[in-house]
């Protein structure tokens, strides 16, 4: 028998199986940088200040955007435009018409499988600090 995510687009997913697509790793929520001559994405260890580094989860889900108005809610319609999503989010992977990795929780039924691969900012990710100190917090992950 074939999972939701084999069989579903990401347009037919209800919101129990939207939800159950994420893994927890929190890398969409390290801040990033993005050059302006150029357009290249560079991922930073700094975490968003709502980002429970302890657990790679929002703090405050739910109103997120009461705090971080530039916080994007993804969606079907708008997962195309998402360019920096990490090569190993879920939604991208389904987007892509790419299986899940075998660390996923879907996948390996164990919500700590990401963290015992490696793959959640548990213990990768400092504090919020300025902009102006982003440059100093580059990372170059290969799961990024």
């Amino acid at each position: 028998m074939k999972h939701f995510w084999e069989t579903k687009s990401l347009s037919e997913l209800d919101e129990r199986e939207w939800e159950a697509l994420c893994d927890g790793c929190g890398k969409c929520c390290l801040e990033k940088v993005v050059y302006k001559d150029d357009g290249q994405l560079v991922f930073t260890d700094v975490a968003c200040k709502l980002l429970d580094r302890r657990t790679g989860r929002c703090s405050h889900y739910a109103d997120r955007r009461r705090f971080v108005p530039d916080c994007l809610k993804l969606s079907a319609g708008n997962i195309g435009d998402c360019f920096w999503l990490p090569k190993t989010c879920a939604y991208r992977l389904i987007a892509e018409g790419k299986p899940l990795p075998e660390w996923h929780p879907l996948v390996s039924g164990d919500p700590r499988s990401v963290r015992r691969a490696g793959k959640s900012i548990v213990g990768r990710a400092v504090a919020p600090v300025p902009e102006e100190e982003f440059q100093e917090h580059l990372v170059y992950w290969e799961d990024l």
